[in-house]
């Protein structure tokens, strides 16, 4: 069985465009006919760019700074009339210590990337999705619901970005969905360069989780808001 969406007359942006996931995501609206922005703190021409640039209206932006997400926000609206989607893609992984060994520089890295990319990006979508009822849908992690050894601040980090979809969802009942989606590990060529020896094929693929996203953004799950979705591929 295989299923197709229509976002035809639709604006999302997506934030983290550039990087494997967001990518997918990008491509994966564009294909379903969206109008694509794309935002990220790379060009879509950088060496480290996964993504297409021609899928995709493309906005060069830092969103853990406050004015560079308003001037992206408003730009986006400006040039395409308004927004219907945000996808809260922008996120990164650091581990390998114990917290009485974590740099404080790398927590705040991991909340500035992970956790506040995703707060500011919904607080100036959030007025222009109330405008067209659209939706929210952020990428948590399936580590975020419990602690583990080694990279406890991003599994915290992740769990904020949960615990912000429950409340976006909360806030905007009946007007603006929001959703998270929980992956476990992702396949992406920078996570096999830092676990050569794990089971890649137990990994999820991040074409099949831009399939979820889209469903999520759709009339298909339009009773679904507030709820953390897996998405394990066969870990």
């Amino acid at each position: 069985m295989s299923a197709s969406f229509d976002f035809g007359d639709r604006v999302v942006l997506v934030t983290g465009a550039c990087g494997a996931l967001g990518s997918a995501v990008a491509a994966a609206f564009a294909d379903a006919g969206a109008t694509v922005c794309g935002a990220d703190v790379v060009a879509p021409d950088d060496e480290d760019a996964l993504v297409d640039g021609e899928v995709l209206d493309y906005y060069q932006g830092d969103f853990t700074d406050e004015d560079d997400v308003a001037r992206v926000v408003g730009d986006v609206v400006e040039t395409h009339g308004g927004l219907d989607h945000l996808c809260n893609v922008a996120g990164t992984w650091r581990g390998g210590t114990p917290i009485h060994e974590t740099d404080a520089g790398t927590f705040d890295f991991l909340f500035d990337v992970n956790l506040k990319t995703m707060f500011l990006a919904s607080k100036h979508a959030l007025p222009h999705l109330q405008a067209t009822e659209g939706t929210v849908v952020s990428v948590s992690a399936r580590s975020s619901l419990s602690g583990g050894e080694g990279d406890g601040p991003y599994r915290a980090s992740k769990a904020g970005v949960r615990l912000l979809t429950e409340t976006i969802a909360a806030e905007n009942e009946g007007v603006v969905r929001a959703n998270a989606v929980l992956p476990s590990v992702i396949d992406t060529p920078a996570n096999r360069e830092m676990m050569p020896d794990a089971d890649h094929d137990a990994w999820v693929d991040p074409a099949t989780i831009a399939r979820t996203v889209l469903a999520l953004s759709s009339d298909a799950t339009a009773a679904t808001s507030g709820a953390a979705v897996p998405v394990y591929g066969e870990a």
